[in-house]
């Protein structure tokens, strides 16, 4: 599924006053790192943010769904739908949540 340009456009201006950030093409879509560390991705024109472990079920009371990869639903991550995202508040709090959960997390060990 191609990667929406207008989503991933916003995404970099609300990202880019806020903090330094890296792109990455992972999963087929287009991720968005944060001190090395993933906040938010695009996969066609949907948004996959990071919420972290206590954040999912208040991401899902704000219209967000579970994400799925396969079977297995993703711990600490929810998907928002395009139509949802239109609104440039709505996506500015969505990109807030998923940068201050990947400041937040647990650096990876080392492989």
């Amino acid at each position: 599924m191609a990667v929406s340009q207008d989503l991933a456009d916003r995404v970099r201006a609300v990202l880019a006053p806020r903090a330094p950030f890296e792109e990455r093409t992972m999963f087929g879509g287009l991720a968005f790192l944060v001190d090395g560390r993933m906040a938010v991705a695009i996969s066609g024109d949907a948004l996959m943010v990071r919420v972290g472990t206590g954040g999912r079920t208040a991401a899902l009371e704000r219209g967000a769904r579970p994400m799925t990869m396969g079977t297995r639903t993703m711990a600490g991550w929810v998907v928002v739908d395009g139509p949802r995202l239109a609104d440039t508040r709505e996506l500015d709090a969505w990109v807030e949540t998923g940068l201050q959960s990947a400041r937040t997390a647990r650096p990876r060990p080392p492989r």
